[in-house]
């Protein structure tokens, strides 16, 4: 069997590991094993492998992705050659686009040091593989959710969103669904190249929440003018909230040939036991 490294053993990883192990011998570098891609020191016991999975989010503060950069410093020193890379990034590297609906060919506009930092480790990739002639696929995922991944406590805790005329589009892939893209972004003949990795959902983001808090039977967020929003959202909260687009996933569907388990929130929430009811009859 192939080998494959997964660089970064979180959620998506350890949902991704049964699909891709009937075809690959795993190995995973995270910190959990003694492989820290902060320190690139811990990295030399690395093996040969013949793709990798890059999972592991860039540091929480800094210019750049350093982790990266140690990650592909160890495969050239090593002369670890695998011949497809593949690598979780984020829609966030759009940047705020008005509400516009958003394909692949859009140039990045990070807005932030966290999305700046995903488009350094996607252009040390793209620089990388050109260099070794190794295929490589580039996956803009935007809000990931599933049963353990929704905003219950934020809905009990009364956090405000913003009302309708000053929300944004936000974007959503079921965590199910992003480790499937990824098994089939590991098939030989998946094409290379960058895809926006969501679902067929077109939300506001109030929305989103009133959603969730009609599934889980929980009171809906109140809404507030932007102007209100500093003194009543935390700032981390809020940050996603002055970007706005709609991702267009037909490349996802077309090139990649993915075909989504949850082609909606709808079908999502419902699988993770949020069942349908009357407060969302109007929304399907």
């Amino acid at each position: 069997m192939k080998r494959l490294l997964i660089a970064g053993y979180g959620d998506i990883a350890r949902r991704a590991a049964p699909l891709l192990s009937t075809r690959f011998v795993l190995r995973v570098a995270s910190r959990s094993n003694g492989l820290d891609l902060d320190r690139p020191e811990s990295l030399a016991s690395l093996e040969s492998a013949d793709a990798l999975l890059h999972c592991a989010p860039p540091p929480q503060t800094g210019a750049g992705d350093a982790r990266t950069a140690n990650l592909l410093a160890t495969l050239e020193r090593k002369r670890i050659l695998p011949t497809r890379f593949v690598y979780i990034s984020t829609s966030g590297v759009y940047g705020d686009c008005g509400g516009a609906l958003v394909d692949e060919s859009r140039a990045v506009n990070p807005q932030s040091e966290r999305t700046q930092r995903r488009v350094h480790a996607e252009e040390q990739l793209a620089l990388w593989c050109a260099r070794h002639g190794v295929a490589l696929v580039v996956l803009r995922a935007p809000g990931i959710y599933a049963a353990d991944r929704l905003p219950l406590e934020r809905l009990r805790a009364g956090t405000p969103t913003l009302r309708d005329q000053d929300d944004v589009y936000t974007n959503h892939i079921h965590a199910e669904d992003l480790a499937g893209i990824c098994a089939r972004a590991l098939e030989e003949d998946a094409p290379a190249g960058t895809y926006n990795a969501s679902d067929d959902t077109q939300l506001k983001m109030g929305e989103w929440f009133d959603l969730v808090a009609d599934r889980a039977g929980l009171p809906r967020p109140p809404r507030v003018a932007r102007s209100e929003a500093a003194g009543r959202i935390p700032a981390g909260m809020l940050s996603f909230m002055n970007e706005s687009r709609r991702l267009d996933n037909r490349r996802l569907k077309r090139i990649l040939g993915v075909r989504l388990r949850f082609p909606t929130v709808h079908e999502g929430l419902t699988h993770d036991g949020l069942a349908h009811d009357e407060h969302t009859a109007g929304v399907d």
